[in-house]
């Protein structure tokens, strides 16, 4: 069965554990941006199929390995989710725009 995907760290280990031959490769920098942001795709859509928190832990996951690659602190990243909430205001209120006049 072939997937070109990128997946954990562990997962060949479990594969070999399983009885079965892993073949990998390690991403060159392009190729890992793109697997990333497809990584990220895929584990949003399956939050959205399950809405499970295990799902929503993936997605952080990727997210931290997203800051990683670019170098941006996580810190840096919590300050500017703060800095837009302060403008922009979050999402606790459950306002949805109809339509703008």
């Amino acid at each position: 069965m072939k997937f070109n995907k990128l997946i954990r760290d562990k997962i060949p280990q479990l594969i070999f554990k399983s009885g079965k031959t892993p073949i990998t490769h390690i991403a060159t920098k392009k190729e890992y941006w793109q697997k990333l942001k497809h990584k990220l795709q895929e584990e949003v859509d399956e939050f959205f199929a399950s809405e499970s928190s295990e799902e929503l832990a993936d997605i952080l996951e990727v997210i931290y390995a997203i800051c990683r690659f670019k170098k941006i602190p996580k810190k840096s990243l919590e300050s500017f989710r703060l800095k837009k909430t302060k403008q922009r205001g979050g999402f606790k209120r459950k306002i949805i725009l109809d339509k703008v006049k």
